[in-house]
């Protein structure tokens, strides 16, 4: 016992210190401005961008197997790969999907593993097994998969006048400039038909010449290689020699000799048609607007245009489209990326893409990233003037002030802490940030509360009546912020994919409480005296009077508001059974709610997004033809919808991975 007690002591002789440290100097005046510097900086420097990072190591090893069907990838691929792949230490799960002649196998660690490690385990992996592999494997990929993938920009280019081939050709000059982007990563371009010469064997011309379609395949893979056979030197100089010369243009492809026929040579074109163009449409992406264009004109917002709109363009119609995919670094702005983004494909408008292409913004996870930041400084200005209207009316407007400052203090504080950790600006932390404002003036509040009714009972105001007031509350508010500190701990366990997703708040708010604590211990007990002493005379004016007297108190309007409502209650026993069990009657109520599903239960608060992604997925085997009749319907119905701005359909392909997509 005396041991504990000699610590309880230590502990609050320690706490007392630095109470009285900051009360006896000018110290707390340094910090606020220390804590605004800080917290400024680490708003405008630390990244925003829409979700956290999650750092769940993912590859997908794509494998190639021609001439197989679905069952026989799955059997001599898929299977032995999954156990092979398996084995590797911190391998959570393994998926595979098998196909005719191809293989995808996904591998998933657990959550929380190095990436780099990781990955160099699959390849060490793959590497040891070589010669397990099955004859007619022809090669194997190994794609990466992060949360940076997701893009944060798309760019829509179509047009009514141009075809996809056109756009998609226009999108590869583009997608080549946008990557120049500072700290941008992926940029690819979806849909459109790339380019490609196309040899149509004629069967009456090759009967006629006697050539066959493996002497045509020989012929042209024989031709299409330039190979270096070695140099010479001559004249003090040394002469590279190079056999062979791959095709540049069609033209040439055309001149090429296959057989001979009769002392005559037979070329291609003589038994084919050579047609230098865009590759077999198997997949169509349009772009349509809906009743809602031109409902949100600020600049780089989701459905506006980049630069004029194109002439001659009707609101009634889809037209062909591709889509450009940016995303960003790890580690980078989402702001300051987009933004830049945005910027280059204003000058491109001008310079590379022609003027009868229209260039929209589908995807900005960049804006709405800034729009949730601003979010948390209007909620910051929101809740500043709601605890000075409260505490106003509850204990004055010095108070108020007092408690006022200590917002802006402890956020500053947290952002800085929230920057150090590695973590970025984003949509758990701006909840966490959100929650924790009702939380981070309690301790302030009930410093201050406490600071000013002993200068009331006393009829005086000095430190030691500070120390004396907040040693006096000092036990509970620390065991209050502590409790609090408590119930968000077990966020810092949850397993799975959703831990490193909600870390944010886990971290946030338990500091956000030790911020809180840290001011109403510091700043607080400053200002209330500083602040305060005005309103009562100096000691050596007034004497002690019983520091127990209510009737200060007893003048006050909140004391004469709920005087009457509380004294029942305080008087009777029987009163404050009742009392207790309504409110016990009405908890029981209230989670009700939750176990009958009037109320849906979430982990977070549901989000106003201005992207919604809709799957259409039809029985297999659906012709691409009949899955684009029934897109096409889907969009006539999208153009009767009022709060549509535009639509992207993406048919026989996937649309660029959202950040869902990228969890599924």
């Amino acid at each position: 016992m005396k041991a504990g007690n000699a610590s309880g002591a230590e502990t609050h002789g320690f706490v007392q210190a630095i109470v009285h440290t900051f009360l006896y100097s000018n110290l707390a005046l340094i910090l606020i401005v220390l804590a605004a510097a800080l917290g400024i900086t680490s708003l405008l420097v630390t990244p925003r961008e829409e979700d956290p990072q999650i750092v769940v190591p993912l590859a997908d090893v794509h494998v190639d197997f021609p001439g197989h069907s679905a069952a026989e990838v799955e059997q001599l691929v898929s299977t032995p790969l999954e156990k092979l792949l398996y084995q590797i230490d911190g391998v959570e799960y393994v998926y595979s999907m098998s196909s005719e002649g191809h293989a995808i196998i996904t591998v998933r660690y657990y959550v929380g593993q190095d990436r780099e490690r990781s990955l160099v385990k699959l390849y060490k992996r793959i590497d040891e097994n070589i010669d397990v592999v099955p004859p007619g494997v022809t090669g194997w990929v190994i794609k990466p998969i992060e949360i940076d993938d997701v893009p944060i920009v798309t760019l829509t280019l179509t047009s009514q006048k141009s075809d996809s081939y056109l756009l998609r050709r226009v999108a590869g000059e583009v997608v080549d400039r946008l990557a120049k982007v500072k700290n941008t990563s992926r940029a690819y371009v979806v849909g459109g038909e790339k380019r490609q010469v196309t040899v149509r064997l004629d069967n009456q011309r090759m009967m006629a010449y006697n050539v066959s379609p493996l002497q045509i395949q020989r012929a042209i893979q024989a031709a299409n290689v330039t190979q270096t056979d070695g140099d010479f030197s001559r004249g003090d100089a040394v002469i590279r020699v190079d056999a062979g010369k791959a095709f540049a243009r069609s033209d040439e492809l055309k001149e090429l000799v296959v057989s001979i026929s009769g002392d005559r040579p037979v070329f291609l074109q003589d038994v084919a048609d050579v047609e230098d163009g865009p590759e077999e449409v198997t997949t169509y992406v349009r772009h349509g607007w809906g009743p809602a264009r031109g409902f949100e004109d600020e600049a780089g917002f989701p459905g506006t245009l980049i630069g004029p709109p194109a002439e001659e363009t009707s609101d009634e119609v889809s037209s062909p489209a591709v889509t450009i995919a940016l995303a960003k670094k790890r580690g980078t702005n989402a702001v300051w990326v987009a933004d830049e983004i945005v910027d280059a494909a204003q000058r491109l408008k001008h310079d590379v893409i022609p003027d009868d292409i229209d260039v929209v913004i589908t995807r900005n996870y960049g804006l709405t990233a800034d729009h949730k930041v601003n979010e948390l400084v209007e909620a910051l200005g929101v809740a500043i003037v709601i605890v000075i209207a409260l505490l106003t009316l509850g204990l004055g407007w010095r108070e108020a002030m007092i408690v006022t400052v200590a917002v802006p203090v402890v956020f500053g504080l947290t952002l800085t802490v929230n920057m150090l950790f590695g973590y970025t600006i984003n949509r758990v932390t701006l909840f966490a940030l959100i929650l924790a404002l009702g939380l981070l003036v309690d301790d302030p509040i009930v410093d201050v509360e406490n600071i000013s009714r002993h200068f009331g009972l006393h009829r005086r105001a000095s430190r030691p009546i500070v120390l004396e007031a907040v040693a006096e509350i000092r036990p509970p508010l620390i065991t209050a912020t502590l409790a609090v500190i408590v119930s968000f701990l077990p966020m810092f366990f949850i397993t799975g994919m959703m831990g490193p997703y909600m870390q944010p708040m886990a971290l946030n708010v338990p500091v956000t409480m030790i911020m809180s604590m840290v001011v109403a211990f510091t700043i607080t007990p400053w200002m209330s005296y500083h602040v305060l002493k005005r309103r009562y005379r100096s000691a050596k004016e007034v004497h002690v009077e019983d520091p127990h007297d209510l009737s200060a108190v007893k003048a006050t309007y909140l004391y004469r508001v709920f005087h009457p409502l509380m004294a029942p209650l305080l008087r009777s026993r029987r009163n404050a059974w009742i009392f207790l069990g309504i409110m016990f009657v009405l908890t029981g109520l209230a989670a009700s709610l939750a176990a009958t599903r009037h109320v849906p239960l979430k982990m977070l608060p549901f989000d106003n997004k201005n992207e919604l992604q809709v799957v259409l997925d039809l029985p297999e085997g659906t012709t691409v033809e009949r899955t684009d009749a029934a897109v096409r319907d889907f969009e006539s119905y999208l153009r009767t919808v009022p709060e549509v701005v535009d639509f992207t359909s993406y048919v026989g392909l996937t649309s660029p991975m959202d950040f869902n997509g990228m969890v599924r």
